[in-house]
């Protein structure tokens, strides 16, 4: 009953809403009632849990307000007509949804290559409003130039910027400090910043640099609407002689608005690349088909063939280049990029012609769809994570839970029982740092997971385990297919099949030395077993087991009765063939070397001849010679 009260005591706190100060109530009531310790242990604990409660309710609560104010914000853009209107509602709306002191905007003006105080919300100071930045000048010049957010808790003590006397004079007039800009983008162009700030040094949140970034987004938006309505009314006001093409341009137009209010709102309440796609054939007509970064379909919508390879790349690379939308045909192709990132494509073949705006109208889809690329991307790369994280602890070794570990498998799709290959990729594939890096990791990931295995990063290579017992199979399938991500020659190695969670860490051990003498033997850009590596393969599993059983039997086997012909006779045949190997198999150039006629080097090997088989000279026999040599003089005692 103890517990029942105390439990109702808080909760009642809850659903009031008290301040967190007023949770001590009860505990300081139990105190001064004289309570005995168990039961004040009894109502701290309970204390804690409820203060957690009332945390996650006020985080939710503050989410509500976020998504609330961002929807809010979409549906007040699409409907506002004017400029002026439309710059003044952003800042008002960013100031009001960041709790900033100040919010401002400033537009880039491409005459004068700098940006201008165009709206601020919260300022006091004349001169701040008055305020111009050259390109890469303060936080605002910078984030114009490289179209990148920043953001600082002190500006005026902040190094990052190149501060100058005008800019340092108009902030400290207006007493800002802490400052987060962000850029406002169209397609790949910066049209300028949207900022919040504060008069106290106060760092913004990671939730609320995204949040000021994703109404920035909207704001370009809105902006490049309310500016073609704009040239729209002067279009009707000066050309009434061609009124047919202004009404066309105008429908175009209130299509583009339409358009941009259904993809607003098919963002915020989480659609996919298939709903884009939808949206752009309801609005335009026609068919219209999503590729991703190897032209694969990601929806169709209508009936719309895939365009042919070289065509696509030469019309996604305009498009790049461009910034816009381009026309091949009969079809419009617009780039999904994000930064500098190439994600994929959208293909449109319209029912008539495209106007400037219907041109956007495909470019807002696009930008759209990266968006949802990048979201469904960052969510694989969570689950890759996970799945990686499995691999790492399975091949860190020896086991110390294997149940644990079969039972993580398990909620991933994966057996552990089962016949996996473990791939080692080479070190050229990750030698890169950044994105490039990063791809190979995501790609390896995803490779992984869509064949029902595992990848990890493991001991400076990426490690694969993917189900099947072809190990050299698996190899060269995956040294193909990455070989053409990276655009350049990707060795990888294998072993296995595996028999069990323990057997793993030995398999990517071997493959890892299978993957060490691919490159020795300079077989870069491709895939194999360490079985496949013939001699090599066993002497690789000669030094795995830590003995030296199987090196013996190769040295017999090879050179056996040369060595064995030295031992009884006190020849010199094995001084005489690494000679002869080691000037390239010139005799005269042996027998130079080894101080004799070269009429004694041609008995000699004629006698290794006898004793080895006429065909000991040939290439493959040859090499196994050389290498039998080797082991012989790295195993005699020095």
């Amino acid at each position: 009953m103890g517990s029942m009260s105390i439990a109702v005591d808080f909760l009642e706190l809850l659903a009031r809403e008290a301040a967190a100060v007023e949770f001590e109530g009860p505990l300081v009531a139990a105190r001064a009632a004289g309570a005995p310790p168990e039961h004040l242990a009894e109502l701290e604990r309970v204390k804690l849990l409820a203060l957690r409660v009332r945390a996650l309710l006020e985080r939710r609560r503050q989410r509500e307000v976020e998504l609330s104010g961002l929807y809010d914000t979409a549906s007040d853009l699409a409907g506002l007509r004017d400029l002026d209107a439309v710059l003044r509602a952003i800042v008002h709306r960013a100031r009001t949804l960041l709790g900033a002191d100040v919010a401002y905007m400033t537009l880039n003006d491409p005459e004068r290559g700098d940006t201008y105080m165009r709206v601020t919300d919260g300022s006091i100071s004349a001169k701040f409003q008055g305020l111009r930045l050259e390109m890469g000048d303060g936080l605002g010049g910078l984030v114009a130039q490289t179209g990148t957010p920043y953001v600082t808790a002190n500006y005026p003590q902040d190094d990052r910027f190149r501060h100058t006397g005008e800019i340092d004079t108009g902030v400290g007039e207006e007493g800002l400090v802490a400052i987060l800009g962000v850029p406002l983008r169209l397609g790949s162009s910066v049209i300028g910043v949207l900022y919040a700030a504060n008069r106290s040094a106060r760092p913004f949140a990671r939730e609320e640099v995204s949040l000021l970034v994703s109404l920035g987004a909207h704001a370009a938006v809105a902006i490049d609407t309310a500016r073609l309505l704009a040239e729209t009314r002067a279009a009707l006001a000066e050309l009434s002689s061609a009124n047919a093409t202004i009404q066309a341009h105008s429908a175009s137009v209130e299509r583009a608005a339409a358009a941009h209010d259904r993809m607003t709102a098919l963002m915020l309440r989480g659609g996919g690349v298939e709903d884009v796609a939808a949206a752009v054939t309801d609005v335009l007509g026609g068919a219209v088909l999503a590729l991703d970064l190897e032209g694969r379909p990601l929806a169709r919508v209508g009936d719309i063939a895939e365009p042919d390879r070289a065509e696509l790349g030469e019309a996604v690379a305009a498009s790049r280049t461009e910034g816009r939308s381009v026309r091949r045909g009969r079809h419009w192709f617009a780039a999904v990029v994000a930064g500098t990132e190439n994600l994929g494509a959208l293909v449109l073949r319209p029912d008539g012609e495209l106007v400037d705006a219907d041109q956007q109208i495909l470019e807002r889809a696009a930008l759209v769809t990266a968006l949802l690329l990048l979201f469904r991307r960052t969510v694989a790369e969570a689950e890759g994570r996970v799945r990686g994280e499995l691999l790492d602890d399975l091949l860190a070794g020896p086991l110390r839970d294997p149940d644990g570990l079969r039972g993580r498998a398990r909620r991933l799709g994966v057996d552990l029982d089962a016949p996996y290959v473990l791939v080692a990729i080479g070190d050229d594939a990750i030698a890169a740092t950044g994105s490039a890096r990063q791809r190979v990791l995501s790609w390896a990931t995803t490779y992984a997971s869509t064949r029902g295995g595992l990848a990890a990063a493991r001991d400076g290579r990426v490690a694969l385990m993917l189900p099947g017992a072809d190990a050299g199979g698996t190899a060269r399938a995956v040294a193909r297919d990455l070989s053409r991500v990276t655009g350049r020659p990707v060795t990888a190695g294998a072993a296995g099949p595996s028999e069990g969670p323990a057997s793993l860490v030995d398999a990517f051990r071997k493959a890892g030395r299978c993957l060490t003498a691919l490159s020795t033997l300079g077989r870069t850009g491709e895939g194999a077993s360490a079985a496949e590596l013939g001699f090599v393969g066993l002497l690789l599993g000669a030094v795995d087991d830590g003995g030296d059983t199987d090196v013996i039997r190769f040295l017999t086997d090879t050179v056996g009765p040369v060595l064995d012909y030295d031992a009884r006779r006190g020849t010199a045949l094995v001084w005489t063939l690494e000679a002869y190997f080691g000037v390239g198999g010139s005799l005269a150039r042996a027998a130079e070397l080894l101080h004799v006629h070269v009429n004694t080097v041609t008995q000699r090997l004629d006698r290794v001849g006898q004793l080895l088989g006429a065909d000991w000279q040939r290439p493959d026999r040859a090499l196994e010679v050389q290498l039998a040599l080797r082991l012989h003089r790295l195993r005699a005692p020095s």
